[in-house]
């Protein structure tokens, strides 16, 4: 796939994929020209009160909670920790880091003790900011446990909080937002090349790290996804993912705010509460895993809503196979994006408007502007799976304070060796073959996962289907594929037929079928298939 000579940051300056502003200036611009148009629309899934904020209310709250975490003693080139349910307090939060110079840590709310332990102690978080409770779990119990014995985590903001609690610990809403803090100060905020966020990996790999992105950084891949689809400020953005996932954060926080667009935040995923938020709030826009469009279809089909606004929906982390296109028209009345990025990266390739709607079934998409991709070890010409490597404006700093582990993810050349394997698409993009470390070597024959993942989606009582590898003492791995059924279960000569009747080579069949209620996935929808090999290897 050709490519051109990198660049560097005075290269992306000069073609605007970086700036010498921050989303700050975003705020400011909206606050001055619509103060009271609806910035944030916040839903529950339990059907309590929508909240909403302008864009002249969302600049105030920023502007005092900044207040309230310098007053805790929050500086620059610290890191608050948020586990936060979506909502605008997190949006808020967020640039009130930015505001006094300091970068936002976000943390999923299913992250337990031992996930959020790692990061507060590896980023050294003073301040850790989460719901007292949230779906049954206590955060303020998890939080007390870690602050025994974090001593460098001073303070405890949450949601709820009691009041007389325990030291240490405010609630969000009258200690850190309505508190009588002194104003921050006016020189304080961060710059365009300042961190903006550490944020965590979702865990595809069992490995969290800790990404550093910068406000610069994080506009090239929010400009460039909201320009290759031509989004506007007329927009109201939705997501199925946490707000404190990269996906969530890019898709509908940040290009929202870059655009001068309303949010809709959904504490939860529900998909009947999601339908029905989208109807209501005329949601134009939605971004979500295949995992996400696949409850929405089913549930439109089982109860039709009103989603005559929804035109766009984007996805990525699983092929798409062409009767979901379809039925993301028929059903859900919305063109259908694929797409293929990461946390370190954000949106690095994305199917176009330009292209025929079924290419999103075909392809995982071309560059979006500022960066480049590339494929190592495929051999020449279209069709040679190798390994994806990207470079551009939108890559991450590193890992914080592990360099040395992302210094053994560039090439020698400076490239970003992302893990997956990927193949020329034949229209000047890629498709994703799957993760190396998915790679099922069986004998001498390499499994093609994805493909044969895309041609199992396409039984009629499949609903979802993982190919992981277990071990073999002659072979070396056999394939085992984990399905998510619709009624019945189909038997492993059903499931061999199947793919015979589709032209698959016979070596690539699965040798072994294993059923689950649902594959274990990342918050944003990605699947672990870390945790299945685990579960196979204690079954063998």
């Amino acid at each position: 796939m050709p490519t051109h000579p990198t660049a560097g940051p005075d290269a992306w300056r000069a073609a605007g994929h970086w700036r010498d502003e921050t989303f700050l200036d975003d705020l400011r611009r909206a606050a001055a020209a619509d103060p009271d148009g609806t910035a944030i629309v916040s839903r529950r899934v339990d059907g309590a009160p929508r909240e909403t904020l302008t864009w002249a209310g969302l600049a105030g709250a920023v502007e005092r909670l900044a207040a309230g975490l310098a007053g805790l003693g929050v500086r620059r080139g610290d890191i608050v920790a948020a586990q936060l349910p979506n909502g605008w307090r997190f949006v808020a939060l967020s640039l009130a880091c930015a505001r006094i110079g300091a970068a936002i840590g976000p943390i999923v709310p299913i992250m337990r003790r031992r996930e959020v332990e790692f990061a507060l102690r590896l980023t050294g978080s003073p301040v850790y900011v989460a719901a007292a409770e949230w779906r049954g779990f206590s955060y303020g119990d998890m939080a007390a446990e870690i602050a025994a014995g974090l001593p460098g985590l001073r303070h405890r903001v949450l949601l709820d909080a009691p009041e007389g609690g325990a030291p240490g610990v405010l609630d969000f809403d009258r200690d850190l937002l309505g508190g009588d803090w002194a104003p921050a100060p006016a020189d304080a905020a961060a710059g365009p090349d300042d961190p903006f966020q550490v944020i965590f990996t979702s865990g595809t790999t069992g490995e969290p790290k800790g990404v550093v992105h910068s406000h610069n950084t994080l506009y090239a891949m929010n400009r460039a996804q909201a320009d290759v689809l031509h989004l506007t400020g007329g927009e109201v953005t939705a997501m199925g993912s946490p707000t404190t996932h990269q996906a969530g954060f890019t898709w509908n926080f940040l290009m929202p705010l870059l655009l001068g667009a309303t949010s809709v935040h959904v504490d939860a995923w529900d998909a009947d509460a999601m339908l029905a938020i989208l109807a209501e709030e005329r949601v134009s826009f939605f971004m979500g895993a295949p995992t996400f469009l696949a409850d929405l279809i089913e549930a439109q089909r089982a109860a039709p809503r009103d989603l005559s606004r929804l035109a766009v929906f984007a996805t990525g982390s699983a092929p798409i196979p062409p009767v979901v296109v379809e039925q993301a028209g028929d059903v859900l009345g919305c063109r259908l994006y694929a797409l293929w990025g990461m946390t370190e990266n954000g949106c690095v390739t994305i199917t176009r408007p330009e292209d025929p709607p079924m290419r999103a079934a075909e392809s995982d998409g071309t560059p979006v502007p500022g960066m480049e991709v590339r494929i190592e070890g495929g051999g020449d010409g279209a069709g040679g799976v190798g390994a994806l490597q990207v470079r551009g404006a939108g890559q991450c700093l590193g890992y914080f304070r592990r360099p040395e582990v992302y210094a053994a993810s560039l090439t020698p050349d400076g490239w970003f060796d992302t893990g997956d394997l990927a193949r020329d698409d034949g229209y000047g993009g890629v498709r994703i073959a799957g993760r190396a470390k998915d790679l099922i070597s069986r004998g001498a024959e390499k499994i093609p996962v994805v493909e044969v993942e895309a041609a199992l989606r396409r039984h009629a009582a499949v609903r979802d289907v993982a190919v992981v590898g277990y071990p073999d003492e002659r072979l070396g791995e056999r394939a085992c594929a984990v399905l998510v059924c619709r009624g019945r279960r189909p038997d492993l000569a059903d499931v061999r037929a199947h793919l015979a009747a589709l032209g698959m080579a016979k070596q690539y069949w699965p040798e072994r079928l294993e059923f689950a209620d649902a594959l274990p996935t990342t918050p944003s929808g990605k699947i672990q298939k870390f945790v299945l090999r685990e579960r196979l290897r204690g079954e063998g």
